[in-house]
């Protein structure tokens, strides 16, 4: 399952909106070094504008990232304009705005609606780009999140952003975002350790209405920013032993396999994990597995 032939292809595609991407996408929080924003030490330039540049080579075609994902000495913009500028015509980079973090790194007070237009032009100037391919609004514990969304909306009518997507909502949220402009994706936190009905159902009114779902921690679990803990099932171990196979792997393919619609976007700084996530797109999980691995998300692990 590591084989370096393997292409991100081999995953499938979907669209976001009118953008056609293979399921397997990049994450760029980790970009920036060993564990999210100041939470590690950080990366060595150099190799992370290599991991970009081979995971373009490995088909890869949808970026997620965020003006927020820095850490003392890194941007993972500025990585990724360093590394891609001029962009290939079918590379598809998704921003998020909302959180805010200062420049030395605390996090601030979330923005209002009307500071959010500087929040999408802060990654169009450093990503180097006249307009944002999609922007997700990440909800920071509002309740409703119509005013915020509509502001965004508004970018998408004068050309700043093309596409909208919602992140860390609520079932409720997507209809009240639909009734002000379309969505493209979700993007929820969403994987084997964590049982979440709302999530699934979300992930189910999603795959009815065409809106990729785009779940991210799929690999990390519950060490969520600060990465894989190491301690893994012994369902997920044995499973990835019976495809020759790593327990990561097995997580994206179960990820990949809850619908045509489902996405991922597997972060790294490390060339061989790049290998592994991309190679993950073609692991095709038995209905047995499957079975013994959705007993595992109900469970919580």
């Amino acid at each position: 399952m590591t084989s370096q032939t393997i292409t991100a292809d081999a995953a499938g595609t979907w669209k976001l909106g009118d953008l056609p991407v293979h399921r397997i996408g990049f994450g760029a929080m980790r970009l920036t070094g060993s564990a999210a924003f100041h939470l590690g030490t950080p990366s060595d330039r150099e190799q992370s504008i290599a991991v970009l540049r081979r995971a373009i080579e490995l088909g890869v075609n949808h970026i997620d990232t965020a003006a927020f994902y820095f850490s003392s000495l890194r941007s993972a913009n500025e990585i990724i304009n360093s590394a891609l500028a001029p962009y290939a015509d079918d590379l598809v980079i998704v921003a998020k705005v909302g959180p805010y973090r200062d420049y030395s790194g605390e996090w601030g007070t979330s923005a209002r609606p009307d500071q959010l237009r500087g929040h999408v032009e802060e990654n169009l100037r450093q990503l180097g780009r006249d307009h944002l391919d999609v922007v997700n609004l990440r909800r920071m514990r509002q309740e409703s999140i119509a005013e915020h969304f509509g502001a965004l909306a508004e970018l998408r009518e004068a050309g700043l952003i093309r596409h909208l997507g919602i992140s860390n909502v609520r079932t409720r949220h997507l209809a009240e975002a639909q009734a002000i402009a379309p969505v493209v994706c979700v993007q929820n936190q969403y994987g084997l350790h964590r049982p979440d009905p709302e999530a699934d159902e979300l992930l189910r009114i999603c795959g009815e209405q065409g809106i990729a779902f785009v779940p991210f921690f799929a690999i990390a679990g519950k060490g969520a920013e600060q990465g894989p803990s190491g301690d893994e099932a012994d369902e997920v171990d044995a499973i990835a032993r019976a495809h020759g196979a790593t327990p990561a792997q097995v997580r994206l393919a179960w990820t990949l396999q809850q619908g045509p619609h489902v996405l991922a976007i597997p972060g790294t700084g490390n060339p061989d994990h790049l290998v592994e996530n991309v190679a993950a797109g073609a692991l095709r999980l038995t209905a047995e597995e499957m079975a013994r691995l959705d007993a595992l998300h109900r469970q919580g692990e």
